[in-house]
């Protein structure tokens, strides 16, 4: 079992910049792919980032691609977020998830835990 706790979200106005965290529980939390996706009011949930389990490689959205980075900490059990020039539509709820699998890391259907989720809100 592992269980994801989401921090770091908030109002921010356009260009502006947040963090956020997921804090995972779990002995097993390091051989997890971790992903984040955001979901906005009346739109399906969509995949923003991910970085498999050792950490070594990451995966973008188009939309975030050079804007957003991703990290994780196995130590402190901790993925992080880093959200630079925001724009009114990365304005969603966020969600950490963790995948056991490496491969399909977009496909939210694959992902085995998932938190409670961070509103995100960019003011124009």
């Amino acid at each position: 079992q592992v269980q994801l706790v989401e921090s770091g979200g908030g109002l921010v106005q356009a260009g502006g910049s947040l963090r956020l965290s997921c804090a995972a529980s779990g002995r097993t939390f390091s051989s997890y792919t971790m992903g984040w996706f955001r979901q906005a009011p009346g739109k399906e949930r969509e995949f923003v980032s991910a970085i498999v389990w050792s950490g070594g490689r990451t995966y973008y959205a188009d939309s975030v691609k050079g804007r957003f980075t991703m990290s994780r900490d196995n130590a402190l059990n901790t993925v992080y977020l880093q959200m630079n020039s925001l724009k009114p539509e990365d304005t969603a709820v966020y969600y950490c998830a963790a995948y056991s699998g490496v491969y399909n890391y977009a496909v939210s259907a694959n992902y085995d835990y998932w938190g409670q989720g961070t509103q995100v809100t960019v003011s124009s």
